[in-house]
Parts: structure tokens; sequence; C-alpha cells
């Protein structure tokens, strides 16, 4: 890795946890969340890992942080809920979350980055918890519209590797939990997903099942490396002709290198790490969700 690239990828990550240091937060399920719950012992921490990024463990407490567009820039009324990956074990939030979050917020939009509930890897549905805390994020961010000064019809999901797993699970399915009669729609208004983690079923060689694709999706951005194992650029083709199949507005990228959970960080050799940020701008602004 060149000096250069390391420059910048700790550019990235001091910006990103110097934004969240003060950050408000928006409590999710401040009465307890449903079932699969996770247990408060241990307690939550925020480590860094070898590579000198931060990640997130044992969230037993699912929130939101809020990034607001920083002075100068104009607000475009437009909110999105980042779900960072991390395999259920843990949430990549640094590289996969603050990151993205400080990005939007540059674009005019309000950023809510979500921790949701980890680790889930020894409940019987991985992705179950999880999604049931995105349909809450976004309804929550929805019903909370006017007071956080954004359009509640301009909402949308950023998800990366299983956090695109889940947001798809969430987004296609009716509410996972129980919920008040007069709630208001968790289905986001647009989607971005970044390499989202086996929603590609070899087996069948479809999409994944439990991603019910006859709900219907919204205008959604798709990119992900060609030589990525985990995320099986199968998955995102497939996504993307069932899209366009059903006229919904759709844009792919699939990059030759990169393999998987780049976030928006460099990697040598490969173009798709810094390339997808520009050009999911580039969508967001010819959506009008973004600052031009």
């Amino acid at each position: 890795m060149s000096i250069t690239t390391s420059l910048l990828i700790a550019l990235l990550g001091v910006e990103a946890l110097t934004a969240q240091a003060q950050l408000p937060e928006i409590n999710l399920w401040p009465a307890g969340m449903p079932e699969p719950a996770v247990l408060a012992e241990p307690p939550e921490k925020v480590e860094k890992g070898a590579d000198g990024t931060s990640r997130r463990y044992n969230v037993s407490q699912p929130r939101l942080f809020v990034h607001e567009p920083p002075a100068g820039v104009t607000r475009t009324g437009v909110a999105v809920v980042v779900v960072p990956g991390g395999g259920f074990s843990k949430l990549a939030d640094e590289h996969e979350g603050s990151d993205a979050c400080v990005w939007l917020a540059k674009q005019g939009i309000v950023a809510f980055q979500l921790a949701h509930r980890t680790p889930t890897t020894q409940h019987k549905e991985p992705h179950a918890g999880p999604a049931q805390d995105v349909q809450r994020a976004v309804s929550e961010v929805r019903r909370r519209a006017t007071e956080l000064k954004v359009d509640s019809k301009r909402i949308g999901v950023l998800g990366f590797s299983a956090g695109g797993q889940v947001s798809l699970i969430a987004a296609t399915n009716e509410p996972l939990f129980p919920s008040e009669p007069a709630a208001v729609s968790h289905r986001p208004d647009f989607f971005l997903l970044i390499y989202p983690y086996k929603i590609y079923d070899p087996a069948t060689k479809a999409i994944r099942a439990d991603i019910r694709l006859s709900a219907g999706l919204p205008p959604t951005f798709i990119a992900q490396a060609g030589d990525d194992t985990g995320s099986l650029p199968q998955g995102s083709t497939l996504l993307y002709l069932d899209l366009i199949t059903r006229k919904i507005p759709a844009e792919i990228h699939i990059y030759e290198k990169g393999g998987h959970g780049f976030g928006m960080r460099p990697r040598p050799n490969a173009t798709g790490p810094t390339d997808w940020p520009l050009r999911a701008a580039d969508w967001l602004r010819l959506r009008g969700l973004a600052a031009k």
C-alpha cells in the first residue's frame, strides 16, 4: 500500500470518528427490543483492528447516530439510513458507516448511521434481529421527519455487505415486529446497495427466498467487485435484472477487482472502491436527491 493511500485511509477515519464524537442519537427500542434480543453483557465496545479501522461489538441497544450536513452545504431534505456490514458478529461501522455518513452529509443529505444489534451469529436466523432494526430505523426517521427536517417521502437506505442483505429483507417483507396500527411505512424510497452479502442462493441459482422481490423495490443503485467471493456478483446482477424487468429505475456497477468489504477506502490495483461513490453521487443528483 502506498504512503498516499495509507494517508487517505487515515484521514477518512479521523474525519468520520471526529464527526461521530458528539452526534445526537435516536434509541430505536426505548421500551425494549423484540426477540431475538442481544444480551447487555458483555458491554458494547469499539475497538481498532490491526488494519487501523475501528469496529463496534456487542450492540444491545440499537440506535441511530445522526449526521447533519456541514455548514455551507445546501440541505436537500433527503435522509439516508446507513446500514454497515460485519458478518453479524460485529459492525464495520467506520469504513461502512461513519465514512459513508460524512460523504452523504457533504451531499446535503441527513445521514443516520445504524448501530443494529450484534452479535447475532448464534441466532437461528442471524439476519432476523438486524432486519427488525432496519425496518424500525426507516419508520422512525419517517415518523420524526418534521422534527428532523427531512422529507418523509425521500428516505433511502444505503446497505453494505450484511447490511445490504438485511436491508433487502427488511424492505421486501411486512413488519417483522409487533407495531402500532398507525405505524408509518418501513419501506425506503430509494436504495443504494454495496456488495450485498449472500443474496444469491447457489442451490436455486436465484435471489434468496426471504428477499421477496414481488413486494417491489424502489429505485436502486448497486455496486460491487467481480472478484468478491463473499458477495457473489451473480446476486447483484440478478437483482438488477429483476428491477429492470419490473421497470424499476436501477443502475449497477461491477468492477473487475476489489474483493469484499472495502467501504469507501482505496485498495491497490482496484478502481471500484474509490469510483463507486462518484457514480453514486451522480445517481443521487440525477434523481434530485443530492445537492448540485
